[in-house]
């Protein structure tokens, strides 16, 4: 089988076509068809890790997973002897969170992994690109109190996380405030977001009004400057671990001086998760937001654009030529 290999940390350009022993699924496990999946955040993060803590996670020297890919939609092809969860033909999608491996024809995933039916309202292409957003948003949403009213300002709410994040926020009945560029007003408009700020006209930091949660999807901010958004008991989230790793010990400080906090937000996903990520699909609560879309021998630069932290929602790599 065709799969992007990289046996080397580095640049887009370690990214290889290549053909792969196509796998083999054990007693417990399917055999996907992968018809679309995307390049995220994620994995340029596993690729070149600016983090030590991602070489302890993904391979201190080179990379534990050659293939990439955490996010993916396709046809279960065959199945283990002891599976009873899928059949089949079954159209799934879900996530191969830290295993990744989507990024190729076939991946091989355990029946109870991150995957489930696909909505009935989806294409291949949208459904490869909802969950790796919405599961990094759960977390955020889970630290709010929702039975009181709750303000959120979501920096970088155009991006697959923010603009998923809009969308959860609003599911729960929070007042969302997005942070974006001024063509994007109108997608976030579409979403829900009750305001606007362009952060190239207005630095969304002095915009005077007070939040329950601050949540930074991008990364590009920072506790001390967000602080003075927060109410008395308010929370600042990240995407990013930030400078000098700030955002894994401030939330142990804050929570000693009391007041408002600093959250890490740290992403789990499980197939309840995706089950429930199913319903608000097909409930009409929630859609992808997909910005482009990239076949497989083009991922090097589907990357390098991803890379250039400008994209709106997803890009999307076709494995298969879309139905």
């Amino acid at each position: 089988m065709k799969a992007s290999v990289n046996t080397e940390y580095g640049s887009p350009d370690v990214l290889q076509l290549k053909e792969v022993p196509k796998p083999v699924p054990k007693d417990n496990e399917v055999l996907i068809r992968i018809h679309a999946t995307t390049v995220n955040r994620t994995d340029c993060g596993f690729r070149k890790p600016e983090y030590f803590v991602v070489r302890l996670v993904g391979g201190l020297f080179k990379p534990r997973n050659t293939i990439l890919g955490n996010e993916l939609a396709g046809v279960v092809e065959s199945i283990g002897k002891a599976v009873t969860r899928f059949t089949p033909g079954d159209r799934v999608f879900g996530l191969s969170t830290f295993r990744f491996g989507a990024h190729a024809e076939y991946i091989c995933l355990k029946e109870t992994a991150s995957i489930t039916t696909m909505p009935t309202n989806m294409s291949f292409e949208e459904a490869a690109s909802v969950c790796d957003g919405m599961m990094l948003a759960m977390p955020v949403m889970k630290r709010m109190d929702f039975t009181k009213p709750q303000q959120i300002l979501i920096n970088g709410a155009s991006g697959s996380i923010g603009s998923a994040s809009v969308q959860m926020a609003k599911h729960y009945g929070a007042t969302v405030t997005a942070v974006c560029r001024t063509e994007h007003f109108e997608l976030m408009q579409s979403l829900g977001a009750d305001q606007i700020i362009d952060y190239t006209k207005e630095d969304f930091t002095r915009h005077g009004q007070l939040y329950d949660v601050v949540w930074d999807s991008v990364g590009k901010s920072s506790f001390f400057k967000c602080k003075k958004l927060l109410k008395p008991k308010g929370i600042y989230l990240s995407s990013e671990l930030g400078d000098w790793h700030q955002n894994v010990y401030l939330p142990l400080i804050t929570l000693i001086l009391g007041g408002k906090q600093v959250k890490f937000p740290f992403p789990t996903d499980c197939q309840e998760d995706i089950v429930f990520f199913r319903g608000l699909i097909e409930k009409g609560r929630f859609r992808a937001v997909i910005d482009r879309k990239y076949p497989l021998d083009q991922i090097i630069d589907a990357t390098r654009y991803v890379e250039t932290y400008m994209k709106t929602g997803n890009v999307v790599i076709n494995i298969r030529q879309p139905e």
